[in-house]
């Protein structure tokens, strides 16, 4: 079943170019490339709908880790629609990492995300 398999890791990479665009007008486009429209972003922190919420989370994550990137640890694994893979928020320059987690993934049949349920393993203290 390698169609599948290469279903999930396009559908993280994606994913994974959202949460690390910055520009304004290119994050949208790649936020709307990743999740359908309707789509959605769930974890401790933060809880939206559609295309405009995801990039205000998005942004707002760029806005606290300035030159921070997220960044795949492991692989992707999945099944059905959903996928599951872990990740870390890393500064390339200094090498920390002072936040990671899991999230999983559900896909539409255009293997667009239509919902994520995000994980938090480590935060910095008062985040």
């Amino acid at each position: 079943m390698p169609a599948h398999t290469d279903r999930y890791e396009n559908a993280a990479a994606l994913y994974f170019a959202a949460w690390n665009t910055r520009e304004p007008d290119a994050l949208a486009r790649a936020v709307a490339t990743a999740w359908s429209p309707q789509g959605g972003y769930t974890d401790p922190l933060a809880e939206v709908r559609g295309h405009e919420g995801i990039v205000a989370v998005i942004s707002a994550a760029h806005a606290k880790f300035p030159g921070f990137v997220f960044r795949l640890t492991g692989s992707v694994e999945g099944h059905h629609d959903t996928a599951r893979f872990s990740w870390e928020l890393v500064n390339e320059v200094a090498g920390s990492a002072p936040v990671a987690g899991s999230d999983v993934i559900t896909l539409d049949t255009e293997g667009r995300i239509t919902a994520v349920l995000g994980f938090l393993d480590r935060l910095p203290a008062g985040t």
